[in-house]
């Protein structure tokens, strides 16, 4: 059975795993008309994807899924540590706490759990339809909407939507059919994950460690609530195939006291751990997000992280660009931002990679000895990384046009109070633009236009006190923002609807200019590529890739 679509969507989400789901989340909560496409009939049942840090939290917060996501979570109650063959640290991460975003530092989940909370609360949006067995075979550009041809269990159709997002994996059909060029940093190592259901009920501390013993680099961390996961590096003389047996996956986990009779295997696989990223995210109306954009090692923690900063970054962009607001050329940016920031941690999860995948005795002894001289301090102990800031994009300009100081960077979120009611920034304020003031001072000097424009942009005005005086203002918490804007010699800050900072202003004529230039910059004009028919043609990402 085929089908003539006259209906056009306002995004089709090829690929509906936590990124899909994500960006069908956001874009539904702004109103927009979303369908997600997924090949698979089923939810994918076993782990994979295990950690994600504050930030993520505050993500899922701004899908309205924050309480529901902390209840499928294992917050990590003190530190992550490595250890050599000898027991002793070669460094240990403070990871106990909130971190900047409001939000446990780091987070072990099972992802079946958490991509079950993300599906159900998009799904239950009315302008969200997700089509599950619905594989996207074909696509045809159009001067204002793209054409996807679909196969189900009810036959072929077609899907009509004003922009495309590949969500869509490592091997992703929708890149396929983008001309984009793929940067491979040729870093393979291969490595048996384990995940376990451990059978009684026991407190593992460290919660979270990595044994870097040259006979066999192992990590071992929590799985989510409930459940362990065990990560075997392979060692060059072992036959993958071999490596890949249930019989393989006990005889590693005997030594640490896993037994048929205390633990069960939910699964066992060997990934191949790369390094490399897309270099045009963006073709038209053609959008990449997430393992279809990039794809890196797991020792950061930072995959599945990484894709739901694009899902962020991408959903505010595409809301204001769909009805008009934002100039198409936007869209532009999500590339030059997301790009450079996934590059820090692909190089940061490289960095760790190269200190833990050490099998030569006399290395590792060497590796040992100099991060226990470091005291086992991660900033000493550890390669330097670039800081995880976001490339050229919405910014504020300096005055030669250069990128102005200090932009782009994640801001923290603390809690407030407003009208008697105490909570995180976000909730307050129902996220998208945030104008932060030291009191109303800075706001008074705002003309109508000003208003009209951050008002046509969702922006939430917080005029910032330390005392109840204001009965419209919002009380500072201590230690929170005002005295970090008094620091810096600021009287505004003015953030982004994904949490980073577009700009500051040291005084009232500073915030009206950079209220100006935020207007500016997303009405930026910048054509539309000229749309073109391309049969799609095999991914550079040709390697095979678990599922």
């Amino acid at each position: 059975m085929s089908a003539s679509p006259s209906k056009i969507h306002d995004v089709a989400v090829v690929g509906f795993g936590p990124v899909g789901q994500m960006l069908a989340l956001l874009l539904g909560r702004a109103g927009r008309d979303v369908v997600a496409l997924e090949r698979w009939p089923h939810p994918y049942p076993l782990p994979r994807a295990a950690h994600f840090d504050h930030e993520i939290g505050r993500i899922f917060q701004a899908g309205g899924v924050g309480e529901k996501m902390r209840a499928v979570t294992d917050p990590v109650p003190d530190h992550y540590e490595w250890r050599n063959a000898a027991g002793q640290a070669l460094v240990r991460m403070d990871w106990s706490g909130d971190g900047p975003s409001g939000w446990p530092t780091a987070n072990f989940f099972s992802q079946p759990e958490l991509e079950s909370v993300l599906a159900e609360a998009a799904e239950d949006l009315p302008t969200v339809s997700a089509r599950r067995g619905c594989e996207v075979t074909g696509l045809q550009l159009d001067d204002d909407y793209v054409q996807l041809t679909t196969h189900g269990p009810d036959g072929s159709g077609a899907v009509r939507a004003r922009y495309v997002i590949g969500a869509d994996g490592a091997n992703s059909f929708v890149r396929s059919a983008m001309a984009t060029t793929v940067t491979d940093l040729g870093f393979f190592y291969e490595w048996l994950i384990v995940d376990t259901l451990p059978h009684e009920q026991a407190e593992w501390s460290p919660m979270n460690w990595q044994l870097c013993d040259p006979k066999r680099p192992t990590t071992i961390v929590s799985g989510g609530p409930g459940r362990r996961r065990w990560e075997f590096m392979r060692l060059p003389h072992e036959d993958i195939d071999e490596l890949k047996t249930p019989e393989a996956a006990w005889k590693l986990l005997e030594p640490w006291g896993r037994t048929p009779g205390n633990t069960t295997i939910e699964r066992h696989t060997v990934y191949t751990f790369q390094a490399r990223w897309v270099d045009r995210w963006r073709e038209g109306r053609l959008v990449l997000a997430g393992d279809a954009a990039h794809q890196m090692p797991p020792f950061a923690g930072q995959g599945m992280c990484s894709g739901l900063r694009d899902a962020v970054n991408l959903a505010w962009k595409l809301d204001l660009v769909l009805d008009g607001r934002a100039d198409a050329g936007l869209l532009d940016t999500y590339t030059s931002e997301r790009s450079d920031h996934v590059q820090h941690a692909i190089g940061m999860s490289m960095a760790l990679g190269q200190v833990i995948c050490v099998l030569d005795p006399e290395e590792a002894a060497t590796r040992d000895a100099r991060m226990i001289a470091a005291g086992a301090d991660p900033e000493r102990a550890l390669p330097p990384t670039p800081p995880p800031i976001l490339g050229d994009g919405v910014l504020q300009r300096a005055p030669d046009g250069s990128r102005a100081p200090n932009v782009g960077h994640l801001t923290p979120q603390y809690r407030v109070t407003h009208q008697g009611r105490t909570a995180l920034l976000d909730d307050l304020t129902g996220g998208g633009f945030t104008i932060l003031t030291d009191g109303t001072g800075p706001l008074d000097a705002l003309h109508a236009t000003d208003h009209d424009f951050l008002t046509r942009i969702g922006a939430a005005l917080v005029p910032l006190h330390t005392d109840n005086a204001s009965p419209d203002g919002y009380l500072d918490t201590p230690g929170g923002y005002l005295p970090h804007l008094r620091e810096q010699g600021h009287v505004a800050a003015v953030i982004r609807p994904d949490f980073y900072l577009f700009g500051a202003a040291a005084d009232a004529p500073e915030l009206r200019e950079l209220i100006g230039q935020l207007r500016e910059q997303l009405r930026s004009p910048a054509p539309m590529p000229t749309p073109t028919e391309r049969a799609p043609e095999p991914g550079p990402f040709a390697a095979a890739v678990e599922p």
